[in-house]
């Protein structure tokens, strides 16, 4: 693969939409996600856009520049989409100019595709919800839920996020009670494995290495904007500590207690 800069802003990703089995809602939230990885540099849905059901999505491409691939199903039953992004993504494979792909789909066929683009030492990130087959999520680098990408959906309501002020205090009560419990015990075992001699673990370790493990792994599904949210909102487990270096900026580190 040609050398690129290590910058985020320069790494360039090919983004893969299955309009079959992604929800138009989440193309704000999904390309806001995207940016915080590379550059969207290919952006292509697959789809029958013949069919009313992606009526959703005509109504976004333009906005968002993205390419609609048209894919007739030739036979009831069998998944045309699919083939022609799998094919799609070989082909951009081979061109050598992508750092890494984002394949936003919930069907687990494309499982091995996913697989495949790793081998190739490509970073994959995979968007789906939370009904996604356990095998397509393993098989990414990261993997995130697109409920939580949804312009419908609601905030955060720990750690430092802001609760959007139109949803009623119920509204809240009841999604807090919804959230699965964040693994701490996971989380804990972890920062055990990295912790120096002190116990403090680099924060950004800490995420990357859970991330290695549960790439489905995001502190917003647990009510968190991000992963040090989470760490303070457990001050019986954890202790969060912040090391000035060069430059004015600060590196967070955690030590389970």
């Amino acid at each position: 693969m040609a050398n690129h800069a290590t910058n985020l802003s320069q790494k360039h990703l090919a983004v893969l939409i299955d309009a079959d089995n992604a929800p138009a809602a989440i193309v704000e939230g999904l390309f806001e996600e995207i940016a915080k990885y590379g550059v969207a540099s290919v952006k292509r849905i697959y789809g029958d856009w013949t069919v009313p059901q992606l009526g959703g999505w005509k109504k976004v491409l333009l906005d968002h520049s993205i390419q609609p691939i048209q894919q007739f199903a030739y036979t009831k039953g069998k998944n045309a989409t699919d083939s022609s992004l799998i094919i799609d993504a070989m082909d951009l494979l081979y061109t050598r100019r992508f750092h890494g792909f984002c394949l936003v789909s919930s069907d687990s066929d494309f499982t091995r595709l996913a697989t495949r683009l790793r081998e190739e030492g490509l970073t994959v990130y995979g968007f789906g919800e939370e009904k996604t087959p356990k095998p397509f999520v393993s098989a990414c680098d990261k993997f995130i839920y697109t409920e939580l990408l949804r312009e419908d959906a609601l905030l955060p309501v720990n750690g430092s996020a802001q609760v959007d002020p139109g949803v009623g205090k119920a509204e809240v009560a009841a999604d807090a009670r919804k959230r699965p419990k964040a693994p701490i015990g996971f989380i804990v075992k972890i920062l055990d494995d990295i912790a120096d001699e002190d116990g403090w673990a680099n924060l950004g370790t800490l995420g990357a290495n859970i991330t290695k493990l549960r790439p489905a792994f995001d502190p917003r599904t647990h009510g968190f904007k991000k992963l040090s949210d989470l760490i303070k909102g457990h001050p019986q487990t954890f202790e969060l500590q912040a090391r000035p270096v060069a430059g004015g900026t600060a590196v967070m580190y955690a030590r389970h207690k």
